[in-house]
């Protein structure tokens, strides 16, 4: 039996299509997969930070959050949150896996009885090592002002007037008390 040219032509057309077809249903579900992540990652929106006090709790986004690397930051001065906190009563903080995934800490300032105003910091965490905090102030008198959830950037520190290394903040959650 010989094959004519005909059929020859008819069998590497039939081989062409099947590659195309192939090659088509590969790019979508490239395309498919690209945007199941993207959704994963950038539709969730930034991710959210628990204050609970005594006397209630309240969620908030970022009030700055910045890409990875620093370059790019967004402000939200809407997502500032506030909630009663008694004197001396400890604040609970609560953060997800998304901010614990990088070093993070929080800042916060309080009103002594008799004095001025102070600010403190909490310790740092490493990566993936805490999701809560408990913020307790020196003294039982002492009364909170403000909390701040900093989680560190991947951009390189800077060194301040003094010589010291500071790190730059990738998102910071803020905490007003009325």
């Amino acid at each position: 039996m010989t094959t004519t040219p005909v059929l020859c032509g008819l069998v590497m057309i039939q081989r062409r299509r099947r590659r195309l077809l192939t090659g088509a249903a590969s790019a979508a579900v490239l395309v498919v997969l690209a945007a199941v992540v993207y959704i994963l990652v950038f539709a969730a929106g930034p991710p959210t930070v628990t204050f609970a006090s005594a006397l209630g709790s309240v969620h908030t986004g970022p009030a700055q959050y910045c890409d990875l690397k620093v370059t790019r930051c967004a402000n939200h001065p809407d997502a500032v949150v506030h909630l009663a906190v008694p004197a001396g009563a400890r604040l609970e903080v609560t953060v997800p896996h998304e901010v614990a995934a990088a070093p993070w800490q929080v800042a916060f300032s309080y009103q002594p009885k008799d004095g001025p105003r102070a600010d403190a910091r909490g310790p740092v965490f490493a990566p993936n090592t805490q999701n809560s905090y408990t913020l307790r102030l020196p003294e039982p008198s002492d009364q909170l002002v403000t909390a701040q959830v900093q989680q560190y950037g991947g951009a390189a520190p800077t060194v301040d007037a003094n010589g010291d290394p500071t790190f730059p903040i990738r998102a910071s959650w803020v905490l007003n008390v009325p």
